[in-house]
């Protein structure tokens, strides 16, 4: 009966206290899923918002990039912050705060207000994720955290394929004020489902005394390496297309000042006693490869993400709505095959041929893809999306739950806030990349395609009409090359998944 017991007894750091631990694993997901699925939902309305504020749709992306950077700033520390703060009493901050925000900037009537509480919104934002994933090692087992996981990867992979769908609807049937307005139902229903039922464990909380009593000296010359690193290398990847690259000052400027702070943060907090930021733990075989793999996850899906909505608007006429529903059938098919990674991860599969499976899958998808031209209809479109993120659960999942070998449980918050870190990192690589990658091949191709149109080859009176097919033709290749680039990438990292370690069973993966 004492064995019974103990098998079913929370684990020392659980925070769901007496309650079962799906009930918070549900309740953790909530804030997390409206925080992912607002970015994309802002992004659709950008042009409605830049309407409304009086700005032109160049200064509305700063709308975009004004949160991107504050997210960016707060994701590598929200580790340190939970644990000085504590970890329920941060994510209760995180949400409130993201709420708060939602609401201003839903009521905002200028372009500086909005990008005002769009800063706060990220910086709200930036710290849900990483809790969310902590809490889920700490209060799963190892045989049922694959299964906890699925359900975060719900979370981060479908809530951006809704996104650009309801945004568009709401855009076009009501106004872009509800893009932001519909966030208070959800946090205030995450603020008092987290303060009745999530908990901080008595060692969590005696973890966060021993620290503070230990002396605690907060590293500002880490926070602001942080803050002038990543602060500088989200604008360079959000504005390098849109300010022409580093033939920019404006650009090189701030790479420079990207360079040199992420250099010396590296150093900083390799040598000091209390880092904000706890680079050691990528002396983990597991957690490094899952890093470097999560990276690359977060650079397809994010560029995909934007790439199809963005192909059918320009090239086929879609309207915002129907451009966002073109991801949701992909969305919809990753939601029910989520569990089923869950259950062949560390029982059936060990995680590194289920990532490889994953990475290869998803890479024949993207040259599949390549064969799109504009004779295509939605369904074709949907497909071929379908088709991209099938794969994705199965490379989701069992790095969430690998990435753990080797940890202390004590850094798990801080292994979530780099983790996470890594795969919004990929995300802003992937889009900054792909929109320059468009930009160049359109640019190549309508070279090479106008070399054969000459006042001598008979076309003269129909050569406005062909400079428009050409123009149009030249995107379309642009699409497909980039397709290509993106599938060969994932292709070409398979092989760094056979060094992913083996999920030990029945043991505590994030053993001391």
């Amino acid at each position: 009966m004492a064995a019974t017991h103990a098998a079913h007894a929370p684990l020392p750091r659980s925070a769901a206290g007496p309650f079962n631990p799906w009930l918070i694993a549900v309740i953790v997901s909530i804030a997390t899923f409206m925080e992912v699925l607002d970015t994309t939902i802002a992004n659709v309305a950008l042009r409605h918002i830049a309407g409304g504020l009086g700005a032109s749709l160049d200064q509305s992306t700063y709308i975009t990039t004004s949160y991107l950077v504050s997210n960016a700033i707060v994701l590598p520390i929200s580790g340190w912050l939970a644990n000085v703060i504590g970890r329920k009493r941060f994510y209760m901050i995180c949400v409130l705060l993201f709420t708060v925000s939602s609401v201003a900037c839903g009521f905002a009537t200028s372009l500086p207000m909005m990008i005002v509480f769009r800063v706060f919104q990220g910086l709200g934002g930036g710290g849900l994720a990483p809790v969310e994933q902590s809490i889920f090692a700490d209060t799963f087992t190892p045989e049922k955290r694959a299964m906890a996981f699925a359900l975060y990867g719900f979370t981060v992979v479908t809530a951006p394929a809704i996104g650009p769908m309801l945004g568009g609807w709401i855009t076009e049937n009501y106004s872009w004020h509800w893009v932001f307005l519909i966030n208070l139902p959800v946090g205030i229903v995450s603020l008092v489902l987290t303060w009745m039922f999530v908990s901080d464990s008595k060692l969590v909380q005696q973890e966060r005394r021993a620290l503070l009593d230990k002396g605690l000296r907060i590293d500002y010359l880490g926070f602001f390496l942080v803050a002038a690193g990543f602060g500088s290398l989200q604008i360079v990847l959000d504005k390098f297309e849109r300010e022409d690259g580093f033939s920019s000052n404006f650009i090189c400027t701030f790479t420079a000042i990207a360079g040199v702070a992420l250099v010396a943060l590296v150093i900083r907090e390799l040598t000091t006693e209390q880092p904000i930021v706890n680079l050691r733990l990528f002396k983990s075989r597991a957690f490094a490869i899952s890093c470097s793999v999560m990276f690359a996850f977060g650079f397809i899906i994010n560029s995909t993400t934007q790439m199809l909505p963005q192909f059918t608007q320009e090239l086929l006429g879609y309207d915002a709505t129907n451009a966002g529903l073109t991801l949701g059938l992909g969305g919809l098919v990753t939601l029910f095959i989520m569990p089923i990674a869950g259950v062949v991860t560390g029982r059936l599969f060990q995680p590194k041929w289920l990532v490889m499976m994953s990475l290869a899958g998803t890479g024949f998808a993207l040259l599949h893809t390549a064969g799109l031209d504009l004779n295509i209809g939605f369904w074709d479109v949907s497909l071929s999306r379908l088709y991209q993120v099938i794969w994705l659960p199965f490379l989701f999942i069992p790095l969430s739950t690998v990435q753990f070998i080797g940890i202390p449980p004590k850094e798990n918050n801080n292994a979530s806030a780099l983790i996470n870190m890594m795969r919004n990192l990929g995300g802003s690589f992937g889009v900054s990349l792909v929109t320059t990658q468009l930009a160049w091949r359109e640019q190549f191709h309508h070279a090479r395609l106008a070399e054969h149109i000459t006042p001598y080859n008979g076309f003269v009176s129909s050569l406005g009409s062909i400079a428009g097919r050409v123009e149009q033709q030249a995107s379309v290749m642009s699409y497909l090359d980039v397709f290509i680039m993106l599938g060969v990438i994932s292709l070409v990292l398979c092989p760094i998944c056979l060094l992913l370690p083996k999920l030990p069973k029945g043991a505590q993966v994030n053993a001391h």
